[in-house]
């Protein structure tokens, strides 16, 4: 179970410096330098590192509690990112340095190389933050074997691009840089730093989800027809009661992802399955919820000054990110065949 004291920390801080002008801001390129320096004083951006490289050395569920919240809070920062970059960094035995970090590549067909020179060469699509990162975190290959380099950003040539959910995602050449430091991963792969990755994306959607249900809950009792709250019209309700449900099934999923990954691990057929299912599951929730949420809000909902876009334009660009519902309904598929039919209910259960 994540630590109360770790998550309630998160939460003061978001609601203290995370209001929707914070994330307007952030969208149009003004850093949320007060929110980041709260979130890197308390220590969250390393919840998965171990003091012994500079961590906070806490638990993988609390990662996944503060990933929740941040997706609550539409939090316009790499938190995530620099989760992911710590874990990496982290894995190699490289100490993380301070300051927010993203991760590369995003894509499974990447293909960073270290070469004889100790110089990389590569590039990176749709990389989270990488013009406001200090360091990326990048999986790459010396001499056919994974390792893990930590690059510095000063010197990178950075494409800027935006993604659905308003974010950045960025194009990074690493051509001709020098990493700070180089570590070896033996096992680690773009593959299972997508794994992991999708399972973070899940737990802040499954946040966000828990966000536009308060909201469209809130704005039906405020809003009024015919002279009582439209919370009284019973295809609200129905909407409501499915939205419910919707939201109840992505966290559900979300969770078994995340605590698959505490208590196998990251190379687990059995985390590889649970991580399949949230993602599908929760990026099924993340269209419908959507969907009926501005329903509920009508024409309002669509307006910029109404803050339900911040969640369900993330909701929308995260579905997508590390692998939408269809590959990973595809890679699950595989896993069922592989097994074999005799196999196929142990295969349902053996991660419940």
């Amino acid at each position: 179970m994540p630590d109360s004291i770790i998550t309630d920390t998160a939460t003061r801080i978001f609601q203290d410096l995370c209001e929707a002008e914070t994330v307007n801001k952030a969208e149009k390129g003004e850093w949320p330098k007060a929110l980041w320096d709260a979130l890197e004083e308390s220590g969250l951006p390393l919840t998965w590192v171990s003091d012994a490289f500079a961590g906070a050395g806490a638990e993988i569920a609390d990662g996944f509690a503060v990933l929740r919240v941040a997706g609550r809070f539409a939090a316009p920062v790499p938190l995530a990112e620099t989760l992911l970059a710590g874990w990496l960094l982290a894995e190699a035995r490289l100490t993380c340095p301070p300051g927010p970090m993203t991760i590369a590549p995003v894509h499974e067909d990447g293909n960073i190389i270290v070469g004889a020179d100790g110089k990389l060469s590569g590039r990176a699509r749709q990389v989270p933050a990488a013009r406001y990162a200090e360091h990326i975190a990048v999986v790459a290959r010396r001499g056919g074997e994974p390792v893990v380099a930590l690059v510095a950003t000063d010197f990178l040539a950075v494409a800027p691009g935006i993604g659905l959910s308003g974010e950045t995602r960025d194009t990074v050449t690493f051509d001709g840089a020098e990493p700070v430091a180089v570590g070896a991963a033996p096992g680690l792969d773009p593959a299972r730093l997508a794994l992991l990755a999708a399972a973070a994306r899940t737990q802040q959607m499954a946040g966000a989800l828990e966000r536009i249900l308060e909201q469209s809950v809130q704005y039906s009792l405020d809003r009024s027809q015919f002279g009582r709250p439209i919370a009284k019209f019973q295809a609200v309700q129905q909407n409501l009661a499915a939205l419910a449900g919707e939201v109840a099934a992505a966290s559900a999923a979300a969770d078994g992802a995340s605590e698959a990954i505490a208590e196998h691990g990251i190379a687990s057929d059995i985390t590889a399955a649970q991580v399949a299912i949230a993602k599908i599951r929760v990026g099924d929730a993340a269209g419908t919820g959507a969907a009926i949420a501005h329903q509920v809000h009508g024409a309002m909902g669509f307006t910029y000054e109404h803050t339900l876009h911040h969640s369900t334009r993330r909701l929308w660009g995260w579905r997508e990110e590390f692998g939408n519902e269809t590959l990973w309904a595809e890679r699950l598929g595989r896993m069922v065949a592989a097994a074999g039919g005799d196999e196929l209910w142990p295969f349902v259960t053996r991660g419940s």
